[in-house]
C-alpha cells in the first residue's frame, strides 16, 4: 500500500508474457534439431520445465497449476515412457537390436526428419523430461505454498 493505492507488480508478468512465446519457439527448435546439433530432448525438456517456474514466479502457484495440470503431466510422463520403450522395441520387432535405428533410410541428410527412430526417440525424451521435471516443480511449489500459508506470509 502506497498512499492508499494498492501497488500491483506488473513487471514480472509483463516480462514473462513477452519472453514466453520466444522461449517456447527456441525450445521447440532445440528438441526438434537435437539429432542434428548439440541439444536435444533432455535439454529442451528441462527448458520447458523452466517455463513452469517462470509462470509461477510471475503469476503464482495457482496460475502455474492451472496452466500446467499436475495430473496431465503425470499421465504424460507415463505415456512418454511407454512410447519410448515401444520405439526401442521396434528394432527387436524387425530382428535388430533394442534401440537400433531402423527407419534411417527415410529423409535426406541434414533435414529435420533424417535420422529415423532417433528423431522420434529424441522428441519422446523431451516430453518425458518436461513432464517429469514439471511434476516435480509443481510439487515443490505446492509445498512452498503450504509453508507460506502456515506462516501467514
Amino acid at each position: 500500500m502506497k498512499d492508499g493505492i494498492k501497488v500491483k507488480n506488473v513487471i514480472q508478468p509483463c516480462g514473462v508474457d513477452s519472453i514466453l512465446p520466444l522461449a517456447l519457439v527456441y525450445i521447440c527448435y532445440i528438441i526438434l534439431h537435437g539429432h542434428l546439433s548439440p541439444g536435444g530432448g533432455f535439454q529442451g525438456g528441462v527448458l520447458v520445465a523452466a517455463v513452469v517456474a517462470l509462470i509461477a514466479l510471475a503469476y503464482g502457484y495457482e496460475a502455474a497449476s492451472r496452466a500446467i495440470s499436475f495430473e496431465l503431466v503425470h499421465d504424460g510422463e507415463g505415456l512418454a515412457s511407454v512410447v519410448y520403450v515401444a520405439l526401442a522395441l521396434m528394432g527387436c520387432a524387425v530382428g535388430a537390436q533394442f534401440c537400433q535405428n531402423i527407419l534411417y533410410t527415410h529423409g535426406a541428410i541434414g533435414d529435420v526428419y533424417s535420422s529415423g527412430t532417433i528423431f522420434w526417440m529424441n522428441v519422446t525424451v523431451g516430453v518425458k523430461v518436461f513432464t517429469g521435471i514439471s511434476s516435480v516443480s509443481l510439487l515443490m511449489l505446492s509445498v512452498l505454498k503450504d509453508i507460506e500459508a502456515k506462516r501467514g506470509v
